[in-house]
């Protein structure tokens, strides 16, 4: 720093105009700095976190990632950036299950390594419950089928809520099909309940199999199974993202003939004009000053997210694309404002 001072005073005057006093002056502003912000100890500090990160990242990917999917679980955007990031590097990341998933993000230890949501990722499911369901998969082993789940688990929070939430996330999958379990929610609330409340060695309500060392039968009305669509929005609703698909997947050829994606708008200029499409994942209202009704409108593609603005105009003329969870296609202009990216709408179709 004792070596800059001399060429700082000089540059400030010779670039800008200034008095040597005022150059001075400027420069005693920010001389502390030096003490945090060129501080060697903090530097290698930093230096020797992003050496050992990247080491692990590179010689112990799944278990590295998994480890950053923990940590940053309360933040569903971050938690897409990283699994992004664990399709680029060949990890795939596999949907809850109450036979496989622990309570946070884990590895799958066999090869080609794997990491396996964890059940306090879901929505409606607290600590509590995973709990539950660990410990005894661990005391007895995994659940045999869904009569064996009910049975088993005690815990007074496997209410409708959290069962509901189970299923539709895809952690009931191997036990049946989630639009038919769904539609069965009632009966397995009513099977689950007098299983825990039944006295040992009880005959039970829903009738005996032909064993009488096993479970009662827990018989399923049938139902509509679930259709895809509904699938990918319960997944997006309950753990924040997409797992065993996503929307667009039906659009890609129609994706791929487009320039650009909402990654690459961060490296084009503010007012360039571009066709970006993708779903719509939220609409907010806002009044303009003129009291007419715009919307911003979070838009995502298989690449990121972007907050687009429909200003009244554009709004009143394609009102009926702006829905969520439609797939759409927006002629626009890029926005810059403090260093972060947005779009303005000028025309919108269905993909």
């Amino acid at each position: 720093m004792r070596k800059q001072h001399i060429s700082f005073v000089e540059g400030c005057q010779k670039h800008g105009g200034m008095s040597e006093e005022k150059a001075e002056a400027l420069w005693k502003l920010f001389e502390p700095f030096q003490g945090y912000g060129f501080n060697k100890a903090h530097a290698a500090s930093y230096g020797y976190i992003a050496y050992i990160t990247a080491y692990l990242k590179a010689n112990f990917p799944a278990i590295y990632m998994s480890a950053v999917l923990t940590a940053e679980s309360g933040d569903v955007e971050t938690i897409g950036v990283m699994i992004k990031e664990c399709k680029r590097m060949g990890i795939e990341v596999l949907p809850p299950s109450i036979n496989e998933s622990f309570s946070q993000f884990t590895v799958v230890n066999t090869k080609p390594y794997k990491i396996r949501f964890g059940l306090t990722t879901i929505k409606n499911f607290g600590q509590g419950i995973s709990s539950a369901i660990t410990l005894e998969r661990r005391l007895n082993g995994k659940f045999k089928n869904l009569a064996d789940f009910l049975d088993r688990i005690k815990d007074k929070n496997l209410n409708k809520k959290s069962l509901e939430s189970l299923i539709k996330c895809g952690a009931l999958d191997n036990f049946g099909e989630r639009g038919i379990l769904l539609a069965n929610i009632d009966n397995l609330l009513a099977y689950h309940k007098e299983r825990i409340s039944a006295p040992k060695n009880q005959d039970s309500l829903f009738g005996l199999m032909s064993d009488t060392s096993t479970l009662p039968v827990l018989r399923l009305s049938s139902g509509p199974s679930a259709t895809q669509k509904e699938k990918l929005q319960w997944e997006k609703e309950l753990l924040g993202l997409y797992i065993s698909g996503h929307p667009l997947e039906a659009y890609q050829d129609k994706l791929l003939a487009l320039k650009t994606n909402i990654e690459k708008l961060s490296h084009l200029r503010e007012g360039d004009e571009t066709v970006i499409a993708g779903i719509v994942e939220e609409i907010r209202d806002v009044l303009t000053k003129g009291n007419e009704r715009m919307v911003f409108m979070r838009l995502a593609d298989l690449s990121g997210v972007i907050e687009v603005a429909i200003f009244p105009r554009i709004l009143s003329e394609f009102r009926q694309f702006v829905q969520p969870d439609i797939c759409i296609a927006i002629k626009g202009k890029v926005s810059k404002r403090k260093n972060e990216t947005s779009f303005i709408a000028e025309k919108i179709k269905a993909l």
